[in-house]
């Protein structure tokens, strides 16, 4: 039996087997061995408790596309979910499985506009994956209609415990067809989850998956502080200073992946890369040439990478830092396998510090700081190499052609001189110095700029003004011109409100808003740090 047939016996349609196998998956993990039949199989409500890292989005995910009726124009399963990133991740993991299905699944979230996800609504999807704000704030416009729905998929429901989701999670429970199933996925299962279940989901069937450690113990794992304009020079610098790079590079988005391509190959490095966006052929005779090591550096967004197979890269490096821990421990797992170590590389700006830790934690790993190696050390590091290579040529025959020039050149010339010029010719596109740009040192003062990227603004009105977050976006918007999707973490009250936006968004909104106040107070301020009353506006 191969691999991909172990699919087939869970049940799963020929259709969906065809879009794994392009996928490259190659086998079921254990927490979807256990789940899938029985989502297919049984009617029942669901429990599943499994640690980060084990697959649990296909899990629901395949079965769920294999019981959605496409021709049915109707929200029927929801998905609800702790963060916007794990939102997100969702809904790119369940459309790169869905094949030809032609199923319709949206993610829908606070920070992107609301406008897009009312067209995208209003247009019939099938399943729709949500944080727990944003689908409330839909059920509120009667944007959303949950009565009908069959499945309900609460993901990371002990993560939304933590966050203090849990009576948000009810509501929406409450506006749920009452004859759904109802499947819950957490890593633990705490008393007060245990409660929520035993209030909303009657009876159950409980699946656990055998704990295991999430990551990799041959697996170094290493990040770097920089900031995001020096990426592209760091990651040149750490695949110099290696002996034998050879490894994947993991981009968020497929426009990233084509931009690190580009720039590695037009330094001279052999690199290509994968994404959802080129074809299976295409897909086939890169991964064909990276495990035949003629590329030794693969570029590639986390679904593309999903199956890959090589046993022996050396490095697997984070360009872009991944949405949550379970997309890290994947991307980790994919080096210092068949027994041979490995390297884990993860590039952070300083405003990612505080997400970076957060995955170390649920991952439950250890990721330790270092300095971008400098420029020195990596030329020492290629001679050494170049040195190396010369000294094991010692054993090899020379043409005596090459003898016989090198007489000639040492006829009338200095010994040394002429290696010099010798060695100059040959590796001064390799050691030259010049060849690496100056990556900026992250002092105190720029790491502070870096950290303070964004603003907090305050506005003066609130619920009692009948302002909605979707309200105040569009006034911020109609009145300054700023981006909607630049206004995030919009929270109302009774009497004010807050935003955030980017520095240089920030500046428009108080000049525009400061001239249309004259003289008296602005409908907006900037909002003092630690304030732990009510922020006065000033004159």
């Amino acid at each position: 039996m191969t691999d991909i047939e172990r699919f087939k016996q869970l049940g799963l349609s020929e259709e969906v087997i065809e879009a794994i196998s392009k996928k490259g998956f190659e086998e079921p993990t254990p927490i979807q061995t256990l789940t899938i039949p029985v989502m297919l199989r049984d009617d029942t409500n669901i429990i599943v408790q499994a640690q980060t890292g084990t697959g649990k989005t296909a899990a629901f995910g395949l079965p769920l596309i294999e019981m959605i009726e496409p021709k049915q124009r109707s929200v029927q399963a929801m998905i609800v979910t702790p963060t916007r990133e794990l939102a997100i991740q969702v809904s790119e993991e369940i459309n790169s499985l869905k094949g030809n299905t032609g199923i319709q699944v949206i993610p829908v979230y606070g920070g992107q506009s609301i406008d897009q996800q009312l067209r995208r609504l209003k247009k019939g999807v099938h399943i729709v994956v949500g944080t727990p704000g944003r689908v409330i704030d839909h059920l509120n416009r009667k944007t959303l209609n949950l009565r009908d729905i069959e499945y309900l998929i609460l993901d990371e429901a002990d993560e939304m415990l933590n966050m203090g989701f849990i009576e948000d999670v009810e509501e929406i429970m409450k506006h749920t067809n009452p004859r759904k199933r109802t499947l819950l996925f957490s890593a633990t299962i705490p008393a007060r989850i245990k409660t929520l279940a035993g209030k909303y989901m009657g009876s159950y069937e409980f699946i656990t998956v055998e704990k295991q450690k999430p990551t990799v113990s041959l697996t170094e794992q290493i990040y770097y502080e920089v900031q995001s304009s020096d990426k592209f020079e760091a990651l040149c610098r750490i695949v110099d200073i290696e002996e034998d790079f050879y490894g994947l590079v993991f981009c968020r988005t497929k426009n990233d992946v084509d931009e690190v391509a580009s720039h590695l190959t037009e330094r001279g490095y052999d690199a290509d890369f994968i994404h959802g966006d080129i074809s299976q052929s295409q897909r086939e005779k890169t991964l064909g040439r990276f495990k035949k090591k003629k590329i030794n550096i693969l570029v590639a967004t986390d679904v593309a990478a999903r199956g890959l197979d090589v046993n022996n890269m050396s490095h697997v490096i984070n360009y872009s830092l991944p949405h949550d821990p379970e997309s890290y421990v994947h991307r980790i797992g994919r080096t210092g396998r068949a027994g041979k170590e490995g390297t884990a590389i993860t590039f952070i700006t300083p405003s990612e510090y505080h997400k970076l830790m957060f995955i170390q934690r649920k991952a439950k790993t250890d990721i330790k700081k270092l300095k971008v190696p400098n420029v020195k050390d990596i030329i020492r590091a290629k001679t050494r190499k170049i040195n190396e290579d010369i000294a094991a040529m010692n054993s090899e025959e020379i043409d005596t052609n090459y003898y016989n020039w090198a007489k000639r050149l040492l006829e009338n010339s200095n010994t040394t001189e002429v290696l010099a010029k010798i060695l100059n010719y040959s590796f001064d596109d390799k050691l030259n110095p010049g060849l690496y740009n100056e990556i900026k040192e992250l002092s105190g003062r720029n790491r502070k700029i870096e950290l303070e990227g964004k603003s907090r603004l305050f506005v003066a009105m609130g619920k009692k003004d009948k302002i909605t977050p979707a309200k105040l976006v569009k006034y911020v918007f109609e009145n300054t011109g700023v981006n909607k999707s630049d206004i995030d973490q919009v929270e109302v009250y009774n009497e004010f409100s807050f935003i955030t936006v980017p520095f240089k968004e920030a500046k428009t909104i108080l000049g525009i808003f400061q001239k249309k106040s004259g003289k008296g107070r602005s409908l907006v301020v900037k909002a003092r740090a630690k304030q732990k009353k009510k922020p006065v506006l000033s004159k």
